[in-house]
């Protein structure tokens, strides 16, 4: 049996579906149902029968039972949000999101739950948000791209709906999440340019309220003083192509002799090469540029970027397993994963 019924056949059950796979129907509806602690290698075997059966699971009758919706949000929070909005763009054009779907997908698909997006910028979105969440419109939430102080952490908790960060909070909350080490990531670039002997060396942040940013730029302020370089220049963007450009216009005006900078994201990196090449600055002869994320952007550059790696399908794929487990287990204790960067060396620096 494969593919969906054909007229006057009836639908494959899920007694088909443990047929094929070979198990008993009591496992079978166990993995389909999301529960997690099934042998990996039954997990795999059922889901091939549900793909070779063509059995489509009842997810309102099996919300009936687990009281689930077999559902997670993937929610942005982000104060730029507006009704005409610019955000949406920036969502669909930034590779950042796209790896973090892919990751988050690479676990929910296989445990058979959905992903759903949500973008939310004022408080009322954000109140509307968490009380559709305690309603059960989705079993828990992954969230990204906060603003500095967001609220929406504190509200999540407050109102025991099972979430897990991708970065760590900016205040002190008790919530998951799962973070790099960037102040390492940055120290990695500090190393390549001092290695290669760049004398004036400027760095091209992101908002400077946003943790992620700030951990980087005192990652590498700190590494560089200790290779003796007490003071860098600096100039912030807002993790775009276009803010790199300028902000990499207003490094060269303010500082003529820059020999290498560090770009604290790989689209601002692809911004700066075009302020770089406009200025007649050959790259990495004039000026060596490491980067950070190691995404398509990076690639794509010309010249490709020596990039610090960022793993973020492996960061999603782990935040959502760390989510399913919160879920199954609200009595777990708060948790944190921190993943260690690695530098990607190409012909930028």
């Amino acid at each position: 049996m494969s593919g969906r019924a054909a007229a006057g056949q009836r639908l494959p059950t899920l007694e088909d579906v443990a047929r094929v796979a070979g198990v008993s129907r009591a496992t079978a509806s166990r993995v389909i149902n999301g529960i997690r602690n099934v042998d990996p290698q039954l997990h795999e075997l059922v889901w091939e029968a549900v793909g070779r059966t063509g059995y489509v699971p009842n997810r309102l009758a099996r919300s009936l039972v687990t009281r689930r919706t077999g559902t997670v949000a993937l929610v942005v929070s982000d104060s730029e949000t507006h009704d005409d909005d610019p955000f949406m763009g920036r969502f669909f054009a930034d590779p950042y999101f796209g790896r973090v779907v892919g990751g988050l997908m690479s676990v929910l698909r296989r445990s058979g739950v959905q992903l759903a997006l949500q973008i939310v910028g004022t408080d009322e979105q954000r109140t509307r948000l968490v009380g559709d969440l305690r309603n059960g419109q989705a079993d828990g939430v992954i969230v990204l791209s906060l603003p500095a102080h967001d609220p929406l952490p504190r509200m999540l908790t407050e109102g025991e709906v099972p979430a897990v960060m991708i970065g760590r909070p900016a205040d002190t909350v008790p919530i998951n999440y799962v973070d790099l080490a960037n102040d390492i990531g940055a120290a990695l670039a500090a190393d390549r340019l001092v290695g290669r002997g760049c004398q004036l060396i400027g760095m091209i942040s992101g908002p400077v309220d946003v943790p992620a940013s700030s951990d980087r730029i005192s990652g590498f302020r700190r590494s560089m003083a200790r290779r003796g370089h007490g003071w860098i220049p600096l100039a912030s963007g807002n993790f775009t192509q276009a803010s790199g450009e300028a902000a990499m216009c207003s490094l060269l005006t303010g500082h003529p002799g820059l020999d290498g900078v560090f770009v604290a994201n790989d689209l601002m990196a692809v911004g700066a090469l075009t302020a770089l090449r406009a200025a007649g600055r050959r790259v990495p002869q004039d000026v060596a540029v490491v980067g950070f994320d190691d995404s398509s952007a990076a690639l794509a550059a010309s010249p490709p970027l020596t990039t610090v790696r960022h793993p973020l399908e492996d960061m999603a794929a782990e935040s959502a397993r760390l989510l399913l487990s919160r879920i199954d287990d609200a009595s777990m204790r708060v948790s944190s994963v921190i993943y260690e960067p690695t530098l990607v060396i190409r012909e930028s620096a």
